[in-house]
This record gives C-alpha cells, structure tokens and sequence, in this order.
C-alpha cells in the first residue's frame, strides 16, 4: 500500500542540545548588531514565525525574510560541527528511517519548521540525510503556519515523484503542533514523546498513537503500514 511519511526533525529524530535556539540567536545578531534579550521561542513553530516573534519582542521592526533567512542558514552551516559534538540522533532513528525508505510504494520526507539548508545540516550532521526524500519536503520558508506545509508536501510528491493526491498521509512529531497539523489536514499522526510534551499532553492533543520513542522499529513500521491500509 502507498503511503507518504512525514517526519519532524528536532526532539523527533535528533536531539540538538541547545545548538537550534544558538541560530535563531545568530541570526538575530547578524540582523540587527546584538545579541536578543530573551531566547527563542520554538516548540513546533516554523521559522517564520519563530524569527517575527523575535524582532516583536524585542520591539524592532521585522527585516523582509530574504534577509532572514539568509542569517539563519549562514548562522545553521556554521553551527554544524558545534551540532555533531554535542547533539545526537536520538534511539532507533536511524534504524526506522532505514527501514521506512526500504518500503517500495512509501515516500518518507520530512516536515519541519526549520528552514531548508537548516533541516539538512541537522540531518547531515548524523547520516540521515541520505535516508529521506528531502526535495519532497516541506520546510519552515514555505509556509507560516505548520498545519499548511502538509499541502505543500502533498504538492511537491505529486510533482516529484507521482504520488497520487489521495495517498494516505502520516505526521511524525514530539510537540502538540504536529498533532494539529496532521489532524487539521486529513493526516494520521503518530506522536513521539522524546521532546518536552509528555505522553498524556500528546494524547490530550488528539494523537491516537504515541510512542515514548523510536527505539521499536518493528512496531513504529506496523503503526505507519496501518495508515497505509485505512
């Protein structure tokens, strides 16, 4: 059965140790001369939104996002060794992405707040880049709002790589935004519990599936194949 997998980057597949809100802050400071007074602010969000709640909270005008997003990738690729030395791919991960794109009729890609070169030095930083479809993705430039990117991925494999619209559709993510953005779009969600939302708060979100990690590669393979057969 066909099936396309979406899978969230931080707290889902890597852990990044502080190394992601380093960027924001970098890029903020490229912008504007100084350091920002207060971190930023993540926990699912896009890009987008993380760097205009920056600029708003520190009361200074947003810059347009050509100039943002180029900061934070320049800011993301100098932090890539800072992220092999202290982050980590977190348990299983690699073993489930491996056997997910071993599937013949499944596209596995990822849906991320992060911006595009940003998700691919986190991912190169561990060896998962090669594992994931990631021109099929959908990435914290193409939209503001999480729920959105899952068109936006829908688009780009029924451009890449023929996917029919109707394809099943599965988010894998550790924050109640990916539940929201798989339920808000027709989308299965399989919730991970290795970020900061325990258990009962992804299940209060309205994930029927949730795993306290990826370390069970045979079970998370027979949650998705579910999702394929519905």
């Amino acid at each position: 059965m066909e099936l396309m997998v979406l899978w969230d980057i931080d707290h889902t597949l890597i852990e990044n140790a502080g190394v992601s809100k380093e960027i924001y802050a970098a890029a903020f400071s490229a912008l504007v001369g100084r350091e920002p007074m207060e971190p930023a602010r993540t926990e699912g969000r896009t890009d987008r939104l993380i760097m205009r709640d920056m600029f708003v909270r520190e009361g200074l005008p947003v810059p347009d996002w050509h100039s943002i997003e180029t900061a934070l990738a320049q800011a993301g690729e100098a932090r890539l060794g800072d992220l092999r030395r202290r982050g980590t791919a977190l348990p299983g991960v690699h073993e489930v992405l491996k056997a997910a794109s071993a599937q013949r009729r499944w596209v596995s890609s990822v849906l991320t707040g992060n911006i595009a070169p940003n998700a691919r030095v986190k991912l190169s930083a561990f060896g998962l880049d090669s594992l994931l479809d990631l021109p099929v993705g959908a990435y914290g430039a193409d939209a503001e709002l999480r729920p959105q990117l899952v068109a936006v991925a829908r688009e780009r494999a029924r451009r890449l790589r023929g996917v029919a619209a109707d394809v099943p559709t599965v988010l894998v993510g550790d924050t109640p935004r990916d539940v929201e953005a798989a339920l808000t779009s027709g989308s299965g969600v399989v919730a991970v519990a290795s970020g900061i939302h325990g258990p009962e708060e992804l299940a209060a979100a309205g994930a029927a599936e949730v795993l306290p990690d990826l370390s069970d590669t045979k079970r998370v393979l027979g949650i998705l194949e579910s999702f394929a057969g519905r």
